[in-house]
């Protein structure tokens, strides 16, 4: 059984906690160190239960809590070449872990497969964790899909998908059309029917959960997100998890 829950998502910050057996890891923390501590609390959890943290990029609101978590309690990190440089975070008392974009690794009782991303910076991830025979797939942050993209997340069982921003209510938003441009584009973020297109591509045949994440708070809203999942799988609308800014989402499980 794998168990996932996440502490926040959003522009704001971004945290996600994955379980199997013994381990606990963490993918990404974009907040401050005791509000990262009060949000695992929250989840039953403390930062002496975790195995480490990976990263999938270098944007804050993925990494900004990242460093001060690690130091104070002695976690291992693990993130690309790329995203280190892109941190510019030099440190000997770090216990940075190197990692390659296309090769699995294990931690504890997690089989962690992480794969390259287009997106706005310099080298960027996700993945897919695996254990028992069950895969959570977790895809935010990436401009448009690729064939690796969707190959790596056809027949997981729970899926972490962006539905960052609706076309329509970014179009109108206030936002600099440099900035539209980008959030827009290939290097940017997915919109929601474009995230909807993706679960045409994939094998859902096996999926038991699926949890909408970093939606804008600007520029879309949660039904939205739902109505794009639930036209697309052909399910109703309430077995469509959202992650919220301020409370992420609960445990869910994979059996």
């Amino acid at each position: 059984m794998i168990r996932f829950a996440s502490l926040g998502s959003g522009s704001a910050g971004n945290a996600l906690l994955v379980e199997h057996g013994a381990t606990c890891l963490m993918l990404d923390c974009g907040f401050g160190l005791r509000e990262t501590v009060a949000r695992l609390q929250r989840l039953g959890r403390a930062p002496s239960d975790l195995a480490g943290i990976l990263v999938t990029h270098e944007h804050g609101d993925h990494v900004a809590g990242v460093f001060r978590l690690a130091r104070k309690f002695g976690l291992p990190v693990w993130m690309t070449h790329g995203t280190w440089v892109g941190c510019r975070e030099a440190d000997s008392e770090l216990d940075l872990r190197v990692i390659d974009s296309h090769r699995s690794l294990s931690i504890g009782d997690l089989e962690v497969q992480p794969f390259p991303v287009p997106h706005d910076a310099r080298e960027p991830v996700q993945f897919v964790f695996s254990g028992s025979g069950v895969r959570l797939g977790v895809l935010t942050d990436i401009g448009e899909p690729t064939a690796h993209v969707c190959a790596m997340l056809s027949g997981c069982a729970g899926l972490v998908l962006e539905f960052n921003h609706d076309a329509e209510m970014l179009e109108r938003s206030a936002y600099p059309a440099s900035l539209k441009r980008r959030i827009a584009g290939r290097y940017g973020h997915l919109e929601n029917s474009a995230a909807a297109k993706l679960l045409g591509l994939i094998d859902c045949s096996g999926l038991q959960t699926l949890v909408a994440a970093h939606l804008s708070e600007r520029n879309n809203r949660p039904e939205l997100a739902v109505g794009a999942v639930a036209r697309a799988l052909g399910c109703p609308d309430e077995w469509v998890g959202v992650a919220s800014p301020d409370h992420g989402f609960d445990w869910r499980s994979l059996v």
